[in-house]
């Protein structure tokens, strides 16, 4: 019997039912056991010992820290600081909107959090300066992205615990890619801003608009670096600092900015539960499923087809790329995380891939999969935001899809990109 046959059949088919990735990853697992005769028994292992890794624990204090960080009004803050800068040049509003992702991902780790926090502000006020409702919407689904990829971020601890690879040294190697991204989407926002004539005429702000506005968001921008200092510091560890990061969102929306209240909390710790249950779900299935593919084989041979395929790194990136953008169509990033990083680690591997290198572009890959329909999670929150439907944000999003591309592909074949700042900092 073809067990990698059988999954990933099944699994597909389980999709275009609908039903939850979580399930259809669970039962396509099931499925197969079945079949093959497996004692259903290994099932409870695996669930218990793919969730209760301490590792695991950043998953919900990130979430937390990012919550209660868009609850204290840290967002507003980052807009006001980020538009007293850039914000009277050609595009300023769009300019303004990747550099708050950019500052806000530092905080958020999360990309429909991003989206959420900063949309609610940002596209309502691009509109009403005359851009574009659809490339308000459009642009700011694709900055959410830069959550996933400037640390820190969920995707780094999955794909950490996965790869075995050092998260400390992910989260360093995250910063000057997110940074990249960042450059292209200002670039393609600057050039359809140009084209459309959005954003032609801005009031400058004083140096002393600039300086208070500083000050007034200038806790929020301490917390990436209380996060990576204490990290790189050896202060705490990346599971740890999710928790500082938490507490740390809690003191200043109770204490500084004093917009945080107990209700609030309340709330946001209810959210914080349900979102890391879903997210645990999935990573039971997905480990579920990510056993079946290496025990059965399944692996050895995905890996000896790619190597007979090409030996090549160049065409080998290049492949799995296109795997990521596809498969980024159809799947959430924890589940391509548990489901091809088993398969095409022995790959990386035999061709000295650096893992580091690899994870960061697995994340923009993931990152980019947040906008592509029909499961591009970033597009869901935009569109009721922006009061558009998919198929209308849809055609907004292509040149800032190129740009993410570009980005993507800038920083597969320049590893200094991802390597140099882990290098410099003796990681």
């Amino acid at each position: 019997m073809n067990v990698g046959l059988l999954l990933f059949g099944t699994f597909g088919v389980f999709l275009l039912l609908n039903i939850p990735i979580a399930f259809s990853l669970m039962l396509s697992s099931i499925i197969a056991l079945v079949l093959t005769e497996t004692s259903l028994a290994v099932l409870a292992t695996i669930l218990f010992s793919s969730t209760s890794r301490f590792t695991l624990l950043a998953v919900p204090f990130f979430i937390l820290a990012g919550m209660v960080m868009e609850k204290a009004g840290v967002s507003k803050r980052l807009i006001r600081f980020a538009n007293t800068c850039v914000g009277h040049i050609t595009g300023g509003l769009a300019i303004v909107m990747v550099i708050t992702a950019c500052f806000f991902a530092a905080i958020s780790g999360s990309g429909p959090a991003t989206v959420a926090a900063l949309g609610i502000i940002l596209i309502p006020a691009m509109v009403k300066s005359g851009y574009g409702k659809g490339m308000a919407a459009a642009l700011m689904a694709t900055c959410g992205g830069i959550g996933l990829i400037i640390p820190p971020s969920i995707s780094y601890v999955l794909y950490g615990v996965v790869a075995e690879q050092s998260i400390g040294k992910l989260f360093m190697a995250g910063v000057i890619p997110g940074l990249v991204v960042g450059a292209c989407l200002i670039g393609a926002s600057t050039i359809v801003s140009k084209r459309k004539g959005y954003g032609m005429k801005g009031v400058k702000a004083s140096w002393g608009e600039r300086w208070d506005a500083f000050k007034d968001a200038f806790w929020g921008l301490l917390t990436p670096v209380i996060i990576l200092g204490g990290i790189y510091g050896g202060v705490f560890t990346p599971t740890e600092a999710a928790a500082v990061a938490a507490f740390y969102g809690i003191f200043v929306g109770f204490f500084v900015y004093r917009e945080l209240t107990l209700k609030k909390l309340k709330d946001l710790l209810v959210q914080t539960s349900v979102t890391t249950g879903m997210v645990l779900l999935i990573i039971g299935g997905a480990t579920m499923f990510a056993w079946l593919v290496t025990t059965e084989g399944v692996a050895v041979k995905f890996s000896e087809a790619m190597l007979n395929a090409s030996r090549n790194p160049i065409a080998i990136l290049a492949i799995i790329n296109v795997i990521f953008l596809i498969a980024g169509c159809f799947l959430d990033g924890i589940s391509i995380t548990y489901i091809f990083v088993p398969l095409l680690v022995p790959v990386l591997q035999q061709l000295n891939i650096d893992l580091i290198h690899f994870g960061i572009i697995l994340t923009v890959n993931v990152a980019i999969g947040q906008i592509t329909p029909p499961v591009g999670m970033n597009l869901f929150v935009a569109c009721p935001i922006a009061g558009l439907s998919l198929k209308e944000i849809s055609k907004s999003i292509l040149p800032f899809l190129i740009a993410s591309i570009v980005a993507l592909l800038i920083i597969t074949y320049i590893p200094v990109i991802s390597l140099w700042l882990p290098g410099i900092l003796g990681m």
